[in-house]
């Protein structure tokens, strides 16, 4: 490792701590294996702190869609306006992420990671004291989670994958993956369930905070100001923004800097990156789609098959919406291990056999969803059943689209990731020597 003081700075301090100059090597004066077990574990708590941070993260995006009945007779908005609540919030969300991923590429990442939770914490505890003369400021509040949970899906994946080799990275990338259908769910379930036992959806919003306060707690006592790569694979990728290379000399290098219209154009030369991004947006579609709308359909459904009665009070029935939830996460939690292992498996017989996964599962995903809408006036329990199966084979996907989106690709490669809705560029990663340093 270079001297501290011939480190380039890329972040907002001059210096590391001493602690955190040699974090992820072997400290000096200590035995290589005490120094390796010692940082595996802080590895793996900081790892755990991330996906803890990534389970609020997506519990806050699937609040507003539980109670989403109880919101309509409040507000007395219309379908229309209803799903205009999701579209500020992806909106915001979509041009708020690349700019969090050019600030994660450059400046201390913890310091944004930190502020995000914050953020759309305050926003969402703000948000349940609005009454129904100030639904415009409801809107707006979506808004401001959108991009404040943007700073966090963009960021906190890059740093986990800094954290670990390239066999355990996409094992514990898959593994924060999961507490995207976790999260969800349980979004369901806590607002629909808050909304039930007080009798007022406010409270549904009044949880999460807290939890975001003691994740920014941790995030502070566990998380370090920086990360060093673990591979020389993994260290060839910059997050300055900075291409390095070696020159003829030992220890001379010469900088290149790249912009962020640069990075673009290199991603748009890639054309596994366009089609892989094509894709991931039609299934971003899909996914947004069920998560929104998906309660509220199976309650109508229920009201022409007689099953239950018109919602006529604010408080309206909210097992739809815990049921969903617990389909969710379960079916989230066994798609993300099944699709590992079959692309773990089927990578021995062919190693290019992770797009045919992910275009399988989509197949049969859409296949399982259409027969649910067709099913819905005639059996309920048909389309939940349908509709359990079209998640599963959903969730496939996420731990080989990883792999996909990982792999090396010439000088730029991109870390694509877009939970449930909306499509999100992350990371643009190019050549470095592997001994700069990157915030977190």
């Amino acid at each position: 490792m270079q001297n501290p003081s011939t480190q380039e700075n890329t972040g907002l301090q001059s210096q590391p701590p001493p602690e955190e100059q040699n974090y992820g090597a072997a400290g000096q004066g200590l035995s290589v294996s005490v120094s390796r077990n010692g940082s595996a574990k802080r590895n793996y708590l900081i790892a755990a702190v991330l996906c803890y941070g990534n389970l609020i993260n997506f519990m806050d995006w699937f609040i507003v869609p539980g109670i989403l009945l109880d919101l309509q007779k409040y507000f007395e908005l219309s379908d229309g306006a209803t799903g205009l609540l999701q579209t500020v919030f992806i909106l915001c969300y979509m041009l708020a992420a690349p700019i969090f991923g050019y600030l994660g590429d450059r400046y201390n990442r913890k310091i944004i990671l930190g502020s995000g939770i914050f953020f759309w914490s305050s926003v969402t505890l703000g948000s349940s004291f609005i009454n129904e003369l100030y639904y415009w400021i409801f809107f707006l509040s979506r808004g401001l989670v959108g991009i404040g949970t943007a700073s966090y899906s963009t960021i906190a994946p890059a740093v986990i994958a800094d954290l670990f080799e390239e066999g355990k990275r996409t094992t514990m990338l898959s593994v924060f993956y999961i507490f995207i259908p976790v999260g969800s769910g349980l979004g369901y379930v806590l607002a629909a369930g808050m909304a039930e036992v007080t009798g007022d959806w406010h409270w549904a919003f009044r949880v999460t905070p807290c939890m975001g306060g003691l994740a920014l707690v941790l995030l502070i006592l566990l998380v370090p100001h920086r990360t060093q790569r673990r591979t020389a694979a993994h260290r060839a990728l910059s997050i300055s923004g900075t291409i390095r290379v070696a020159a003829e000399k030992p220890g001379a290098q010469r900088n290149v800097k790249t912009t962020w219209c640069q990075d673009v154009i290199s991603l748009a030369k890639n054309w596994s990156f366009v089609w892989s991004s094509l894709g991931l947006t039609a299934m971003a579609f899909i996914t947004g789609a069920l998560g929104m709308w998906v309660p509220l359909f199976l309650y109508r459904a229920q009201v022409v098959q007689g099953i239950v009665s018109p919602c006529l009070q604010e408080s309206c029935n909210s097992s739809n919406s815990i049921i969903f939830g617990g389909i969710t996460i379960g079916t989230g939690i066994l798609g993300v291990v099944a699709g590992a292992e079959a692309a773990r498996r089927l990578r021995k017989i062919n190693n290019k056999v992770d797009p045919l996964i992910c275009a399988t599962s989509m197949f049969i995903s859409a296949l399982c969803l259409y027969i649910a809408l067709m099913v819905a006036q005639m059996s309920i329990l048909s389309t939940f059943v349908f509709i359990a199966f079209g998640e599963l084979f959903l969730s496939v996907n996420w731990a080989v689209v990883t792999d996909i989106l990982l792999e090396p690709v010439p000088k730029v490669q991109i870390f694509i990731w877009h939970p449930r809705e909306g499509l999100r560029e992350d990371k643009t990663w190019v050549n470095c020597t592997p001994s700069v340093e990157t915030k977190a």
